[in-house]
Formats: structure tokens, C-alpha cells, sequence
């Protein structure tokens, strides 16, 4: 395994399930996709890879794990550790340990199961947070983890209970139902009776009373996911992994911008357009003029199901081969995923 410092554009949910999709991408210009035709015609497809859409870890995070050196396409599903990574990263802890990410969230309760609200909907000051995390943080310790403050909406666990624990992705929950997606090993029951202790301890907690009397939702569980231990390939060095999943391509070797993901999950059709656009004007031209200076650059297109690499081949014989097929379409290239 090893850290690739190839210039690498991953698009998130550059297509997905839901019935608006198609229709609003075939609405959009024609000229709307022009530079990410401009790229694939200089590109080779490289590597696919395709789950099952039920997948605990979607395409989008497997592929930039692997662009990290976080991951191979043998790593087990839900097994990404993200957690560990941003640990010996932010903290300097060692490399040796098993993380977790622990989220504060919503769960919406509905007559027959909950559903996952978005986090970043809590808009959680960092005093609130780090309040929670205080309350809370005896009652992990009890099965031996230990909570550290990252971010108001993410904070990291340690513990061995997260070791080879696979655990479902934010992701691939949102606005869906938790059951279908929370561990259900033997190893993980600890962590289940954990979160049954929280919804019951926040119930009731002023902090949510006083979110409630400012109009905001209430903080009634958590959300464990990122879990594992470092490759041992790895060793101490860690990837900038907040850097990114929040950066732009001009500040990160690898980068993963999260507009159209975001728009998904709001089911706004209109902010997905805008967000191809701002694509097409962004990260993808900036790869675009890499390649134009005949750097090798990569591009990875993510469903929900499947993302396919591109990879910029600058040998004048595949340059010729390429131009006597016919272009790649954008469009067609979005409905394989």
C-alpha cells in the first residue's frame, strides 16, 4: 500500500437512485458537462469497483481510502479507518490503536423506526459539544473508551471495542431508517446498550430543553462509524484526511468536494445542477489544466453502487488510439455508475 500523489479528482455522487436524477442531469445544457467530456477523452478507465448499493462503506469513501493508502479493494466493507487516521493525525496518538468517529445526532422517531437527521441540521456550538461530551463520557469509559473533542459535530473514540468492528458511513444513512444499518455483531452489543443508555440520558437533559425553547432539534443519540486500526503498511504517517474530504483539488493531493452529495441528501434538485456547475468551473478545470500540461492526472466518478477511475495516459500511442473511438459522453459515462 502507498500514498499516491497523483492529482485526484473524486465526485461524490456524480449519480445516485433517486428519480429526479436522470431528468435533472438531462435538463441541464448541453455545454454543461464540457470540461469533464474534455477530460475523460484524455483519460484511460482504470479501475472499477462495484458493491451492493447496501454496502456499509459507499464507493466514494472506498476509492479515496485507497487514493490515502488507507485501503485496498480486499478491505473489508466497514472497515475504513478514517477515525484512526484523523487520531494519529490531529492527536498524535499512536498508530497502534483502534478508533471510532462518534457523531451527535438526531434520530427523527417515527411509528415504526427512526430515521437519521442530518448532523450539520444541530448547527452544535462547540460549547454545547463539548458539554455532551463530558456528560456522556462516563458511561463510555465503563467499556473501557475514551472520547476526545474534534469538531462540535465529530469527536473520536478509542477503545479495543473498535477493532475489526464494521460499521456503516453518515452516508449511507441519512434520512433512512437506523436499524437496517447499525452493527449487529456480538462484539458490538456494548455499543448498542451504550446507545439505548444516551437516548435515555438525553431524553430528558435540560442542554435539549434549551435547544428546544431556540427551535433547534434536540440531541438524542450518536452515530459510530470510521472504526479500525491503521494498515500496518502505514506505519506512524497518517494522510490529511480532513484536508481531503474539505478542500479543494489546488489544496489537497486527492480531493472530494461534498456539493453534490449535499444536495442529494436535501433532495434539491436545482443546488445539484448548481453544484455540477460549480464542478465544471472549479476542481474540474483545475484538473483539466494539468492535464492539459501533460500531467498525469486521475478523476473517480461515484454512485451509489459503483465509481470507475480515469487516468491520464500521455503516450503518444494512446493518444492515437483514443482518437479513433468515439467520444466518451459524459452522460452515458454517469449512467454506468
Amino acid at each position: 500500500m502507498r500514498l499516491d500523489s497523483t492529482p485526484h479528482l473524486l465526485i461524490p455522487f456524480a449519480a445516485c437512485s433517486a428519480e429526479a436524477w436522470l431528468p435533472t442531469l438531462q435538463s441541464l445544457a448541453p455545454d454543461s458537462f464540457k470540461r469533464l467530456g474534455q477530460l475523460l477523452q484524455g483519460m484511460k478507465l482504470v479501475q472499477t469497483d462495484t458493491r451492493d448499493a447496501e454496502s456499509l462503506s459507499p464507493p466514494h469513501e472506498r476509492a479515496l481510502a485507497r487514493a490515502l493508502g488507507l485501503a485496498t479493494l480486499d478491505t473489508a466493507d466497514g472497515l475504513l479507518p478514517w477515525a484512526a487516521s484523523e487520531a494519529v493525525e490531529q492527536l498524535q496518538a499512536g498508530a497502534d490503536k483502534a478508533w471510532a468517529w462518534i457523531t451527535p445526532c438526531h434520530w427523527a422517531m417515527g411509528h415504526l423506526h427512526a430515521t437519521l437527521t442530518d448532523p450539520a441540521q444541530l448547527a452544535l456550538r462547540e460549547d454545547e459539544s463539548r458539554s455532551l461530551l463530558a456528560l456522556m463520557q462516563p458511561y463510555f469509559e465503563t467499556d473501557g473508551i475514551t472520547l476526545h473533542y474534534l469538531a462540535p459535530g465529530r469527536w473520536l473514540a478509542e477503545g479495543e471495542l473498535f477493532r475489526g468492528l464494521p460499521t456503516a458511513s453518515i452516508d449511507r444513512v441519512l434520512a433512512r431508517n437506523v436499524d437496517a444499518w447499525l452493527p449487529d455483531t456480538k462484539s458490538a452489543a456494548p455499543l448498542r446498550r451504550l446507545q439505548n443508555e444516551m437516548q435515555m440520558l438525553l431524553y430528558t437533559h435540560p442542554s435539549n430543553d434549551e435547544r428546544e425553547a431556540r427551535r433547534q432539534l434536540p440531541v438524542n443519540s450518536f452515530w459510530i462509524s470510521g472504526t479500525g486500526d491503521l494498515p500496518a503498511e502505514l506505519g506512524a504517517a497518517s494522510p490529511a484526511v480532513e484536508k481531503a474530504l474539505n478542500n479543494t483539488l489546488g489544496e489537497a493531493q486527492a480531493s472530494a468536494p461534498r456539493s453534490l452529495a449535499n444536495a442529494v441528501f436535501r433532495e434539491d434538485w436545482a443546488g445539484y445542477a448548481q453544484g455540477w456547475a460549480a464542478l465544471e468551473a472549479g476542481d474540474m478545470a483545475a484538473l483539466l489544466a494539468r492535464q492539459q500540461r501533460s500531467e498525469s492526472v486521475r478523476l473517480t466518478l461515484c454512485g451509489e453502487s459503483s465509481a470507475q477511475t480515469f487516468e491520464t495516459h500521455r503516450t503518444g500511442f494512446w493518444r492515437k488510439m483514443s482518437s479513433l473511438f468515439s467520444p466518451l459522453r459524459p452522460l452515458d459515462v454517469l449512467k454506468q455508475l
